[in-house]
Order: C-alpha cells, then sequence, then structure tokens
C-alpha cells in the first residue's frame, strides 16, 4: 500500500471518530497547511495533524515520523514541525484501529520519530502511554502544556 494511501485511511479513521464523538469536522482544501483537519468541539475549532503509524519488525513497534514532509516533482523536502502549526496530532494504528492523541508540544518534543509500544509485557509503560485513546484531550479545554516529556 501507498504511504500517500496509508495517509489517506488515517485520516478517514479520525473524521469518522470525530463524527461518532459528534463533532463537526472541515477539510482544507489542498495539501499545503501544516494541518489535515479541523475539529468543532462545542464552538472550539482545533488543527489537527494525522499520522499513520507503520510496525517496524526490527524494533517490534509502532512508529510514526514528527516532521512534515513536502514533495514536489523533483524532491521530498522534511522540516520540523514548530508549536503554532496545529493543536493536536492524532497517531492513527490502523493494523490495531488505535488511536494517540498528542496535544503540539508533546508531539514536537519527540524529535523526528515517535515510538509506540504495543506490548502489554513491559514492566513499564512506555511515556507515549498516557496518549493512547486521549480523546478527552481535545473534548476538554488545556492550556496546551506538555503531559508527560517535561
Amino acid at each position: 500500500m501507498l504511504t500517500k494511501q496509508k495517509g489517506d485511511i488515517a485520516e478517514q479513521a479520525v473524521i469518522l471518530q470525530a463524527l461518532r464523538w459528534g463533532w463537526g469536522v472541515c477539510k482544507p482544501v489542498g495539501d499545503r497547511l501544516p494541518y489535515d483537519l479541523v475539529f468543532d468541539i462545542a464552538g472550539r475549532l482545533l488543527k489537527i495533524q494525522v499520522k499513520s503509524a507503520w510496525f517496524d519488525e526490527k524494533r517490534g513497534n509502532y512508529v510514526v515520523d514528527t516532521r512534515r514532509t513536502k514533495t514536489n516533482r523533483r524532491e521530498m523536502v522534511r522540516d520540523v514541525y514548530q508549536t503554532t502549526d496545529f493543536d493536536f496530532a492524532v497517531i492513527y494504528i490502523d493494523a490495531l484501529h488505535t488511536f494517540y492523541i498528542l496535544p503540539v508540544a508533546d508531539f514536537v518534543a519527540y524529535g523526528s520519530e515517535i515510538h509506540l509500544v504495543e506490548v502489554e509485557k513491559r514492566q513499564r509503560k512506555p511515556k507515549s502511554a498516557v496518549f493512547k485513546e486521549a480523546w478527552e484531550l481535545l473534548k476538554h479545554p488545556l492550556n496546551h502544556q506538555q503531559l508527560t516529556l517535561t
């Protein structure tokens, strides 16, 4: 499956979940903005960046790239996101139908990749565990402070 197709599947899964919560969903025209969707939650508009995670067989976990990718006919350019680019990132793991919801400050603090561990055998939960299915972060206003990485 192509990367773009995986991204489209993730985006549609996030839209469906938002509709199930009863939220309004707006989709920007074009592909040039640093966010993919806008949610209207009780009159509050939130910019959402959607990412699709892939399974890294060598490491045994799911991975998502935290960088922005721009492509043209000749080259692919990666750049880091800024905390003003969007409000929340929603990461989707298609194979597990699982979502991770991260405030932008937490998302950009990870660097170039986030590794999501979906194994129950670990003694300690990974830092990312607090974001698993954390839809309440979108439902209730926060001051967008970092939750776990400070």
